[in-house]
């Protein structure tokens, strides 16, 4: 895997003439979508680190992070002349830095990638790390690799653009790791009105996040062992968002992150002795910003078999990476269908 470089900066130009400089390329391509393409790219479409670049442009939205729109890519990389030297510039949301870095880790047998996350949730969680991949068979990521951009311009000057309910999915990534991390931390994020517009704030609770991320990363770059520990909220939010997914209702995101790491907690809780009021403290927060994923008894079954085919399963067992404290981890928790059902219950409960 490269070593991926981490830029914080507003200067886009700059940023990418820097980062440019040091990549042996031929070609290189702009990656977006077309919501980024109409709401966001106006902010750079005149840099000349942009405007020279051929752009490929592919439909918005989760459901379109398919195999169909990583194969627009790789025939207009093909008609473009793209070569092995080439590079891609994945300009966008979680969307575009997924399928992006995926289509570019297989054409060719790979090319090389720079993010330019656009949204929150992108600039703290899709953008680092070197997943990429495709949602297939209505299965969310089913299908990628582990391949790191070689770098990741990480800004706040997209932010304005985004709709309270994008800014409001990325927190819940930030807030994962600040579960993750520390008390002070998880305080700050808890306490941090996420409406109240502050982007210095903002930047700074980012950088934390985004360090928190990558140091977990830089140990454990194939998620052999510590790197599991990010998976905390998403082997349940995952299946809510592949029930979403078939109840054609997407989601986004970082709710469906969220509402996972409730119940995540209650089973932390049940297992390893999770302090009940820093659950319960969750469960408000969540509540209060990103309302409910509404399941019933009925919907349990089905929810179960989510999370029993998600990648983290060895042998159709549902595995959760949980917590025995704010800070303290506890990989590859087998956890009962039994267990989780009463969690599901638990969720219902609190979330009312």
């Amino acid at each position: 895997m490269n070593h991926q470089q981490i830029i914080f900066s507003n200067d886009i130009q700059k940023s990418l003439d820097t980062i440019m400089q040091g990549i042996d390329h031929s070609k290189a391509f702009i990656l977006t979508d077309i919501n980024v393409k109409q709401f966001v790219f106006p902010k750079i479409a005149e840099l000349p680190a942009v405007k020279a670049l051929q752009c490929i442009t592919i439909k918005s939205g989760d459901l379109n992070k398919n195999i169909e729109s990583a194969a627009t890519v790789w025939k207009q990389l093909d008609e473009y002349g793209a070569t092995r030297r080439s590079v891609m510039i994945n300009i966008g949301g979680g969307v575009v830095t997924d399928l992006g870095g995926f289509a570019a880790s297989v054409f060719k047998r790979g090319i090389r990638f720079i993010n330019v996350p656009t949204t929150l949730l992108g600039a703290v969680d899709a953008a680092i790390g070197g997943k990429t991949g495709i949602n297939f068979n209505g299965l969310k990521n089913e299908i990628g690799v582990f391949n790191e951009a070689d770098a990741v311009i990480i800004s706040t000057l997209f932010f304005d653009t985004l709709p309270m309910s994008e800014l409001k999915s990325g927190y819940a990534e930030m807030l994962k790791h600040g579960l993750l991390s520390d008390r002070q931390y998880f305080s700050d994020l808890i306490n941090h009105d996420i409406a109240g517009n502050d982007p210095e704030k903002l930047l700074e609770l980012l950088k934390r996040s985004v360090i928190i991320k990558r140091d977990i990363v830089a140990a454990d770059s194939h998620e052999q062992g510590l790197r599991r520990a990010l998976n905390l909220g998403h082997t349940v939010g995952h299946a809510f968002e592949s029930m979403a997914m078939k109840r054609s209702e997407p989601v986004p995101h970082g709710y469906a992150v969220a509402w996972g790491l409730v119940v995540e907690l209650v089973l932390s809780n049940m297992i390893y002795k999770f302090p009940s009021d820093i659950l319960y403290a969750v469960a408000r927060f969540v509540k209060e910003h990103y309302g409910t994923f509404h399941i019933g008894c009925n919907d349990y079954d089905n929810l179960v078999a989510l999370m029993q085919h998600d990648k983290k399963s060895r042998s159709g067992e549902i595995n959760c990476s949980l917590l025995s404290d704010i800070g303290k981890t506890e990989l590859g928790t087998v956890v009962s269908a039994d267990d989780a059902k009463a969690a599901l219950d638990i969720y219902r409960d609190l979330m009312q």
